[in-house]
């Protein structure tokens, strides 16, 4: 496990510089907009964790900027992990790319598909690659990362999607096979039939 977190924290803060945001940053330039955003600041301190995770996401859709340092208060003391999440995604939004990693990591976790709505909001999925190329990252964040691709990636995303047609892990090998046919669909590429060597059955999931 420690050799899974020093490779992640190295991801996240070596090789995640700050132009690895690929979210379009516009903070609040108008009256309304202000308003939008102290009234969902507002909201990260009700008792409700669902309406502090819906807070987080509206303060990450507008991309608050002037909450950003109420954000960053509200993560130190948070301890729900649906709420943290929604918190590291605004963060992210507001431009601290390192904390890419941290979203990431919830993938091989049960806020996996939270996670995956969030990295699907990306303009573009090359910050994502990284994680694909790495040594032992977990199936179920391999698995997580190429759902993503196949909802936002384009042609390099299937040359990176590729070397996992034949993973040994069925549930990698059939996102692989899956996101591949929703991007060549997108892309409106033919889709030629993809032959992979057999698979055997892998470990489930840890949960």
């Amino acid at each position: 496990m420690m050799k899974y977190l020093i490779s992640y924290v190295v991801i996240g803060l070596v090789m995640l510089p700050a132009s690895a945001v690929s979210v379009r940053v516009l903070p609040p330039d108008n009256a309304a907009g202000q308003l939008a955003s102290a009234d969902s600041a507002k909201q990260l301190s009700s008792l409700d964790p669902a309406v502090r995770q819906a807070a987080a996401e509206e303060l990450a859709r507008i991309v608050a900027l002037d909450q950003k340092k109420l954000v960053e208060g509200y993560l130190l003391q948070e301890k729900d992990k649906r709420v943290r999440l929604a918190l590291n995604w605004a963060l992210y939004r507001m431009g601290k790319s390192q904390l890419l990693f941290q979203i990431v990591r919830e993938l091989d976790s049960s806020r996996h598909d939270q996670a995956v709505g969030y990295l699907s909001q990306l303009e573009s999925a090359d910050a994502l690659y990284v994680f694909l190329r790495q040594e032992n990252t977990r199936p179920k964040v391999i698995v997580g990362v190429i759902e993503v691709l196949g909802r936002i990636g384009d042609s390099e995303a299937l040359q990176q999607i590729k070397p996992f047609l034949g993973s040994f892990e069925p549930k990698v090998a059939e996102a692989a096979e899956l996101s591949t046919d929703a991007i060549q669909q997108r892309l409106g590429a033919p889709q030629p039939a993809t032959k992979t060597r057999p698979r055997t059955a892998g470990k489930p999931d840890q949960p």
